[in-house]
This record gives structure tokens, sequence and C-alpha cells, in this order.
């Protein structure tokens, strides 16, 4: 999912400093004025939901996100940095876009990515890991700058996935990368195994070329993952979204926020929602944010307070 949204200066609650008139509030996607509510009735976002089986990846390009959920755990982040959740067994939790300035408007842009668990780590324990944007690095080639949140490239490597996670095991190859394009710039991607998925997501820029073929607007670009396909920018600066990893190779059986290998697995991922809420609701709001004046943080299970260095 690819969120851009121009919210206008926040108000005392977070929320956007105008009027909420028209808008279909609870389900706002319509877009009008060039941002959205979502499920946000006074802040924008989503409110508590639940998530079984897999993986989101959420990279914060600008804006802010507050993050809650049933385990007890928060934080706020933003500006670059990337929030690695695995829902594993299940967990609810809340995303909410707080509007910090109150004198300039609030812009936000994120990529959430979902990305599938091994059946054998379907129920491992939900948690979550945080990339703060200091710690992920960039590699400046040319006119080119690759930014890796998963996946090495050459000598860099980002943070360690979760344990749990797919992208954890060497050979399975998971790269998420960012790719900026000076106008005119070029850069190959390096070939990687045979048998991968590999996609490019064009998402700005009027055109890039790729492996020759000139291609505008945005638009998903499939890959062969075992040969090098070289990228050049049109006359404006070129951004695209990497994706790649080796499939599992096991059934997919999804469901709304439940992904599982079998109907009878997602029936009990319902059940078991349905029966204990993933541990419940701990905050006193249905749309939780934290005050503004708070830095980005993250506050784990186990109490621990992590800031970014």
């Amino acid at each position: 999912m690819y969120h851009v949204d121009g919210y206008p200066a926040g108000n005392e609650r977070l929320g956007p400093a105008a009027s909420r008139e028209g808008r279909d509030l609870g389900q706002d996607f319509e877009g009008r004025d060039g941002w959205r509510m979502y499920h946000g009735h006074e802040v924008p976002g989503f409110p508590p939901h639940p998530h079984r089986g897999f993986e989101t990846v959420t990279v914060v390009r600008r804006g802010f996100i507050d993050h809650t959920d049933s385990a007890g755990a928060a934080a706020r982040y933003g500006e670059g940095d990337v929030q690695w959740l695995t829902a594993g067994a299940g967990v609810v939790h809340a995303e909410m876009f707080p509007l910090l300035a109150r004198d300039a408007p609030n812009p936000l842009e994120l990529f959430q990515i979902w990305l599938n668990l091994p059946r054998a780590s379907k129920l491992a324990p939900p948690g979550f890991a945080m990339f703060w944007r200091e710690a992920i690095p960039s590699v400046r080639a040319g006119g080119a700058t690759i930014t890796l949140v998963a996946g090495p490239l050459g000598q860099a490597r980002p943070p360690a996935p979760p344990a749990d996670s797919w992208a954890a095991n060497p050979a399975a190859e998971v790269a998420i990368w960012t790719i900026a394009l000076d106008p005119g710039a070029r850069w190959t991607v390096p070939a990687a195994s045979p048998g991968l998925n590999r996609t490019l997501y064009f998402f700005r820029g009027a055109s890039v070329r790729v492996d020759g073929q000139e291609l505008a607007g945005a638009r998903e670009i499939v890959l062969r993952s075992d040969r090098d396909a070289p990228l050049e920018a049109g006359g404006d600066r070129v951004e695209l979204l990497l994706l790649q990893g080796r499939p599992i190779a096991e059934p997919v059986v999804a469901h709304g926020p439940f992904v599982m290998t079998t109907r009878e697995e997602v029936q009990q991922a319902f059940a078991d929602y349905q029966r204990t809420r993933f541990g419940g609701w701990p905050w006193p709001s249905g749309e939780p944010v934290h005050p503004r004046a708070e830095g980005r943080f993250a506050r784990y299970v186990d109490g621990r307070i992590e800031r970014p260095v």
C-alpha cells in the first residue's frame, strides 16, 4: 500500500485544523482536498484492527505514525523510520497519523508492505522492531541513491529483520530497496539468484527506461531476478521501490487481516480473535495518539524504551 496525503495544519487534538463536513468519517478514502481520514474520526489513520500470520513493514518517508497495540507496546516513528511488525499468533494495533505541526502543513507519505510468514512461524509471538532512519544505510552510486530496508547491496547491510521473518533466511534473498535517480542518471539493479520474485514499483517521475524500454506513469514492473536491470531516469527525478524474495512455496489462504495456509486456519484465526481479542485493548481511546511534544520512541512489551541515537 502507498499512502500520500497532503494534510493541513493540526489542531489541539492532532487532527486536521479543517472542516471534516461532508466526509464519510470512518470510511474516508475519497481524497477530498488531497487527504483522507481513512478509518479515523478525530485523527486520520487506522484505529485498532487485528492481524495474524504475516508481517507489516511500514516505511514512512514523510510524516509520523503513532503506534499502540494489544500487548501494551507503543511507538512514534516517521521521517525515514521503518517499523517491522511480526503479527505472528495475533496482535491488535492502531496506526494513527498525528498532525504535529500547528502552523504548517503535515504531509504524509508511506509504504506498507505485507510480507508473508512461513507456516512454521505463523503463530510466532507478536512483536515489532524499529529501524530508525539513522541506522538505515544508503548507497550512493553516481546519480543514484539506494536506501536499504532489507537485503544487502555490496558491503552495505541494513538492520537484521526479526528472527521469525522469511527475510531472516539468507536463502530467501528478501530485498526492500528504494531507488532514487537524479535526472538523466543511470544505475543497474544487479542480478540475484534465479527463481526469485522481483518487482519494481515506479511511483515518482514522468518516465524511466528499464533495460532499454521506456515506461511512463506509475506502474508495476516485473523483472527477471537472474539478470541485471539497467535503469535510466528521464528528464526529472525518478523514484522506485524494489521488492524481492524467494517464494515460500506454501499455500496462501487470506481473508481480510488474516493470512494463513488453510481455510481452517483462517476460521480458527477469526474464532481466536472473537474469543480473546488477541489480548484486548489496554488503551483508553480508540484513536490513541501520543502527546504532541513526544519525540520518536518505541516502548516494548518488556517496558524497555528506545529512542533513536
